[in-house]
């Protein structure tokens, strides 16, 4: 007969072993949780490796690292794929844009001959639609160079009242042309954020003429002493699904019109780029965008 002690002294024993065992799986799921997720953010052929000798444990590392191939293998695939489409549109802007700068050259000498009323009534059509496909086959183009370049972003600090100031200014002749006078707030006190001058000139750009394409006539532009800078204007109906859409490249709220729908897509990579946020929202019939970067 086994004495109570002695059982004791088994269970104890036992409860030991599980223990251990239970404080070695852990471990092990410990290393797969953080091998794992290595994995994942390395573009390097690193497996998930553990130091227990359990069967199972082993045998799920195993099938983890089978699957991290595969995984692999389709991101690599879909990287090279989506480069070579970069690659390929950019090309195709390109060479689209020597053919457009000899038509526009020849309609420039076409200009000056003598013409009947109905062929310069023609000729006007056909000189305003080729000033907007070269304008647009312009933006492709840029874009494309934009979401192709893996280099990092050189930023350095710089003021973003000077360069807002310098964006308004160099669309002040659209703004009039359209009859739009910005409603425009900038504080005295100087705001200095690490940015890629270039890149947001290019980001402030892009807000301000999608501003005065889509404008119910009126903008209003505010740098906060947050550094946040809001654009905002009065706008047609917007649904909600469109605002979730305004940063998707391609996506216009008019259907119509020469607008290629990558001004703000542009807009949102070189925010992102630069370790900033852009955001959309519409209240009361106003949509309002916001650009902001961290403190320095």
């Amino acid at each position: 007969m086994v004495l109570p002690w002695a059982l004791c002294g088994i269970f104890g024993v036992i409860s030991v072993i599980l223990l251990l065992k239970i404080l070695v799986m852990k471990k092990s799921l410990d290393e797969i949780r953080t091998g794992f997720a290595a994995s994942l953010d390395s573009d390097t052929n690193l497996l998930v490796t553990v130091s227990s000798g359990d069967k199972y444990i082993r045998l799920l590392a195993n099938d983890i690292n089978k699957q991290l191939e595969i995984l692999r293998k389709q991101r690599l695939k879909y990287e090279r794929g989506d480069r070579e489409l970069k690659d390929a549109a950019t090309n195709i802007c390109h060479d689209l844009r020597t053919p457009l700068t000899a038509i526009c050259g020849y309609l420039e000498l076409l200009e000056n001959e003598e013409k009947t009323e109905n062929v310069s009534r023609y000729f006007s059509a056909i000189q305003n639609r080729t000033e907007v496909l070269k304008a647009l086959t312009e933006e492709l183009f840029r874009y494309f160079v934009i979401i192709s370049e893996n280099e990092p972003m050189e930023l350095e600090s710089r003021c973003l009242n000077e360069i807002l100031e310098e964006s308004l200014a160099g669309l002040y002749t659209e703004f009039s042309r359209k009859g739009i006078t910005p409603e425009i707030k900038i504080p005295n006190e100087k705001i200095f954020r690490n940015v890629n001058k270039t890149a947001l000139l290019r980001v402030f750009g892009n807000i301000l003429s999608n501003a005065a394409n889509y404008s119910g006539g009126d903008l209003t532009v505010e740098l906060l002493e947050t550094g946040e800078i809001v654009f905002s204007n009065s706008a047609e109906e917007l649904s909600s699904v469109q605002i979730s859409k305004l940063f998707d490249r391609f996506f216009t709220v008019r259907t119509a019109g020469n607008s290629t729908g990558l001004g703000l897509s542009i807009a949102k990579n070189l925010v992102e780029r630069m370790g900033g946020k852009i955001s959309a929202k519409y209240e009361n019939t106003r949509l309002g965008i916001s650009v902001s970067f961290a403190e320095e």
